[in-house]
């Protein structure tokens, strides 16, 4: 893994790269990988590993994680914003093909539309656990447990987040974020990795400027601070028209605390090119948990599909 910073509108992003050439020194197809919250570059290491045999493989560090600049500006991290910046960063670190680009949690927020306004980037997606956010927003309208779900991002946007995240060594994220990861996925260098990446200066504001800035948040019964985020009541959420022509392939993981499995029903309507593996003992976590079915499926899904 080769560590590199590029300068994408005068912010800074860390990211890792590898496997650039094949054995003839002709360039290979990338594949960028976009992480979630509360993850960073490292979220991706067994595909990073297993890709760049045949792929020259990116995982950068969102911006607002890790090793990556962390604007204080909250506008920075309105979703339309994100997708432009990303796009950026994708032209700028493949300027001369499609790139097939992976994406888990949040970065699936961002790849979802950056498939649909920027196709002339992106050759095939993969989605682990980040529902589609058309599919999303109808269950945030008619599925009370979805809402349910999503109702822990109240604290994460109170006046108190940082520091409710960062007290006891981050014991929150231990035990409120990895609740539902399998027992033993992560050994004890990839929880000091996360731990690490979690303490560098600003990260914990960096994370949870996105949540500060997403549209289209449930109420929640307690009473929320002012300014603390777009709330909206369910009944006037709109569901947003976002339109995939691209292959697709989700993986999704049905014991997910953040996500019910109807998120992936009807997604059709939007990706109609489209291949879904569920996992009925997986969790939201999956590239942990299963990393070698994870990396067999996306194989399998590469070398069967055809680039557009």
């Amino acid at each position: 893994m080769k560590h590199h910073t590029i300068d994408i509108e005068n912010v800074n992003i860390h990211y890792v790269e590898a496997g650039e050439f094949s054995d003839t020194n002709s360039p290979r197809q990338t594949i960028v990988f976009l992480h979630g919250f509360p993850e960073y570059w490292g979220t991706w290491h067994a595909q990073l590993d297993y890709f760049a045999k045949d792929y020259r493989v990116i995982a950068p560090d969102l911006p607002g994680y890790n090793l990556s600049d962390k604007p204080e500006e909250q506008s920075f991290y309105e979703v339309p914003k994100l997708i432009q910046f990303i796009a950026k960063f994708i032209q700028d670190v493949a300027p001369q093909e499609k790139i097939i680009l992976v994406a888990h949690d949040w970065g699936g927020v961002i790849a979802w539309p950056i498939a649909a306004f920027f196709p002339q980037l992106i050759d095939r997606l993969v989605i682990l656990n980040a529902a589609h956010p058309s599919t999303f927003t109808r269950e945030m309208i008619h599925n009370a447990q979805q809402r349910q779900k999503s109702k822990y991002i109240h604290e994460l946007i109170a006046p108190n987040g940082v520091e409710k995240l960062s007290d006891n060594n981050y014991q929150y994220l231990k035990d409120k974020i990895f609740i539902g990861m399998r027992e033993g996925t992560l050994n004890e260098t990839q929880r000091k990795a996360y731990e690490d990446a979690w303490a560098q200066p600003c990260a914990v504001n960096g994370m949870l400027q996105y949540y500060r800035a997403m549209p289209q948040l449930a109420p929640s019964e307690k009473v929320v601070a002012a300014g603390n985020g777009p709330i909206v009541a369910a009944t006037q959420m709109k569901i947003p028209n976002i339109r995939i022509t691209c292959p697709t392939l989700i993986l999704w993981g049905e014991q997910d605390q953040a996500f019910v499995k109807e998120n992936i029903d009807g997604v059709e309507k939007y990706v109609p090119d489209v291949r879904i593996k569920r996992f009925p003992d997986a969790s939201h976590w999956l590239q942990h948990e299963l990393p070698n079915e994870v990396n067999q499926e996306i194989d399998e899904f590469l070398k069967t599909t055809k680039s557009v």
